[in-house]
């Protein structure tokens, strides 16, 4: 479909650029004025803001079906291991903090099975509380009694 769109070229146009009439009046004033008035064809006007298919649109689709998933977390069976064995102890968490040299946020994040598993940090872990937390067998003492 082609859309004609009157315009105002010359003197009534500012700066001497193109303006859009919106009416009758505007287009009967810049003929009086002596400014040239012609029209604007645009070809399917319309069908400009519909237009889904687009090749960003698709590229978009495709980068949002690649996205990086998060990185995995320490399971909650981890967390029910550490805190028990804590009770056990009699430590709080700034407690357990300290004799790892953690924060205590740290420590909370490992119960809570919020935290990203740091092989160092659970190792240190492993030998404070004296548990295996890492592997088949977790929950069972590190150090067997011979």
């Amino acid at each position: 479909m082609i859309d004609e769109t009157p315009v105002i070229i010359g003197k009534r146009a500012q700066n001497g650029r193109t303006a859009v009439a919106k009416s009758a009046a505007e287009i009967n004033a810049a003929m009086r004025s002596g400014s040239v008035v012609g029209t604007e064809k645009k070809y399917d006007a319309r069908t400009n803001k519909a237009h889904k298919d687009t090749e960003g649109q698709k590229m978009a689709k495709v980068d949002r079906e690649n996205e990086i998933r998060p990185p995995e977390k320490v399971s909650s069976q981890i967390g029910k291991f550490m805190a028990q064995q804590r009770g056990v102890k009699g430590w709080t968490q700034k407690d357990l903090a300290t004799r790892v040299s953690e924060k205590p946020s740290v420590i909370n994040d490992y119960e809570g099975g919020r935290a990203i598993p740091n092989q160092i940090v659970l190792g240190k872990l492993e030998r404070v509380l004296e548990i295996k937390l890492r592997g088949k067998d977790i929950g069972e003492q590190l150090f067997k009694k011979k």
